[in-house]
């Protein structure tokens, strides 16, 4: 996997859309209208931050791949890892999968985009 794959898989999402608010070498993939949109995918050139269900989930990570899954800084506690590209592509794919469900279940209904499968 690398950061092109990677975007080009969080861009397939329905709804999902680039946006740089801090300026970084690759963009945080969102989802939701501009305004109301929440984050699914921080790329990165070595690897993507995705959310899991709960902090305990997303620990199940670190165990599967010591080294090269790591609690994000800031907002780790929250269920947020970094998973390094040299993790298997379908895990890798899995776990944006469940980082995009997961966020679109927070949006309001009328925010959640259509053909979304959830």
């Amino acid at each position: 996997m690398d950061v092109e794959r990677m975007q080009a898989h969080c861009l397939a999402k329905p709804g999902a859309w680039p946006d740089d608010p801090w300026g970084h070498e690759h963009p945080v993939v969102k989802v939701g209208p501009e305004g109301r949109a929440k984050i699914f995918a921080f790329l990165r050139a070595d690897g993507v931050g995705v959310k899991a269900g709960s902090r305990e989930v997303a620990d199940e990570w670190l165990d599967r791949h010591p080294g090269r899954a790591h609690v994000m800084a800031y907002i780790g506690r929250s269920g947020w890892n970094d998973l390094a590209y040299d993790i298997p592509d379908d895990e890798l794919l899995e776990a944006v999968d469940e980082s995009y469900r997961l966020v679109v279940e927070t949006l309001p209904r009328k925010h959640r985009p259509e053909g979304w499968d959830g």
